[in-house]
């Protein structure tokens, strides 16, 4: 190791630094990391490996930080290098300056990613009350301040179609969706059976959740033409497990129709559990059933959506959080649902793309 003649050492001035001034005599970022490095390894041909650097360029920039600082920050001998008192006690300061400009560039990145401009999210029934929901757009909301989002309420016969007129950006649905569409996956759980309370099925005594079986008998409330008959048949559980086809009753196109008509008596249906908390109503009562398929709650958007920064933001922060929520839940009973060739041509006819 190459002994540093001692006129090339910083010489303190009464102050111990050196009589210099302005921005050009300040220490460099490279050259604390290499400090750092050089404090770690204590000899100046490893630490030069680590940087990729040769021995004598090392220590070239080891000598102008210490002239810069007006200090000695490490003794050298032909064998070996050891830190100063100067240098031990300046060395945490170095990594905390290191730490500081490593953070300064994070949060400098960060608000060079941040997107600006309006999103239109979509959502059907209660979605925009869901936790899920809440948590998507709080994350959004922190790491895009500037993006502004209008929720857009859709009803069951428009939600596809809204999609496509791109009349909303995105939309939180309930799948089964028809292709094109893409979709992530936020939460899943029971459904329920929502009930009449005059059905003798909704009344306490009976004391045990029902089946698909005790509700054969039940219509179910139906959907206008304009609402894709494979996603309603996945909802109403039609056929049935023993293949009887379910009787439908009246037509409605959102949620409120839907709880009106049940509440009447005039039909049934089935609904995500988290309908017990979203919609306590007089005349509705909620009863598990145990063979019911589950429900999930996904978000979904078109091919090339996500190409939009607000999209892609909103997908970011889905991504984000979606974890917390989805859950691989073993109970219940599942069943895969998917579109014909002659469904799936006829909602891709509809879409944009």
């Amino acid at each position: 190791m190459e002994q540093v003649p001692s006129e090339e050492r910083p010489t303190p001035g009464s102050a111990g630094r050196p009589e210099t001034s302005g921005d050009d005599h300040d220490p460099t970022t490279h050259q604390l990391r290499l400090f750092l490095t050089l404090a770690r390894e204590l000899h100046f041909g490893r630490a030069a490996q680590r940087l990729y650097m040769t021995q004598p360029s090392l220590s070239r920039q080891i000598r102008l930080l210490e002239n810069r600082l007006g200090v000695t920050l490490v003794d050298r001998t032909s064998r070996s290098v050891r830190l100063t008192e100067a240098g031990r006690t300046l060395l945490p300061e170095a990594e905390n300056v290191l730490t500081a400009m490593s953070r300064l560039r994070s949060r400098a990145a960060e608000q060079s990613r941040r997107v600006r401009g309006r999103l239109v999210l979509g959502f059907v029934a209660g979605e925009s009350a869901m936790p899920y929901t809440h948590a998507i757009l709080d994350e959004l909301t922190r790491r895009h301040p500037a993006v502004s989002v209008e929720l857009r309420l859709l009803t069951f016969g428009d939600q596809f179609e809204r999609l496509a007129d791109d009349d909303v950006d995105a939309a939180l649905l309930r799948p089964p969706l028809p292709p094109p569409l893409r979709t992530m996956t936020l939460a899943v759980e029971p459904r329920v059976a929502c009930l009449p309370s005059s059905d003798p099925l909704a009344d306490p005594a009976v004391g045990r959740p029902l089946t698909l079986t005790d509700l054969a008998e039940h219509r179910m409330v139906d959907m206008p033409a304009s609402v894709s008959r494979t996603w309603w048949d996945d909802w109403t559980v039609n056929p049935r497990p023993d293949g009887t086809p379910v009787q439908y009753g009246p037509v409605v196109t959102d949620i409120e129709g839907l709880l009106t008509e049940i509440a009447r008596g005039r039909a049934i249906s089935f609904l995500p559990e988290a309908a017990r908390r979203l919609y306590p109503r007089p005349g509705i009562h909620y009863v598990h059933v145990t063979d019911a398929p589950m429900s999930s709650a996904a978000l979904a958007w078109l091919p090339g959506r996500h190409e939009r920064p607000t999209v892609a933001a909103l997908l970011d922060a889905a991504r984000a959080v979606a974890p917390t929520f989805a859950d691989a839940m073993s109970s219940g009973t599942s069943r895969t649902v998917s579109y014909s060739a002659e469904s799936s041509s006829a909602y891709s006819k509809n879409f944009r793309l």
